[in-house]
């Protein structure tokens, strides 16, 4: 379980440098509440964006983002919620969220992967 976590930690941290190449801001990592967790919460200009990154050695087992389902969907949903929440973020705020797969040492990123539920 530890190197699992590793891994994860790792291709969060790869996730984060992409994304701040593209001239993202990152507020959050790993933001935790007894609801859940959300990788990565970033500013894309304007926008508020909560990130689930997902890492896949291969494609053996279907695509990185396929492994976001309905019910993460949901909690990543939830905890935002809740960031917005204790954060003060009006209601009007635009908000998006993405995934970053990650395929091998290929990162893609999928904006606006998921409505908000």
């Amino acid at each position: 379980m530890e190197n699992r976590r590793r891994t994860g930690a790792e291709y969060e941290e790869k996730a984060a440098e992409y994304l701040e190449g593209l001239g993202w801001r990152i507020l959050e990592r790993n933001y935790r509440c007894r609801t859940g967790e959300i990788d990565l919460i970033a500013a894309d200009g304007p926008a508020l964006v909560f990130v689930e990154v997902k890492y896949r050695r291969s494609g053996a087992y279907g695509s990185p983002a396929e492994a976001v389902d309905g019910r993460k969907q949901r909690t990543i949903c939830r905890v935002a919620d809740y960031y917005r929440m204790r954060h003060g973020i009006p209601d009007g705020q635009a908000c998006r969220f993405d995934v970053v797969a990650v395929q091998g040492e290929e990162i893609c990123l999928l904006r606006n992967a998921f409505p908000y539920q």
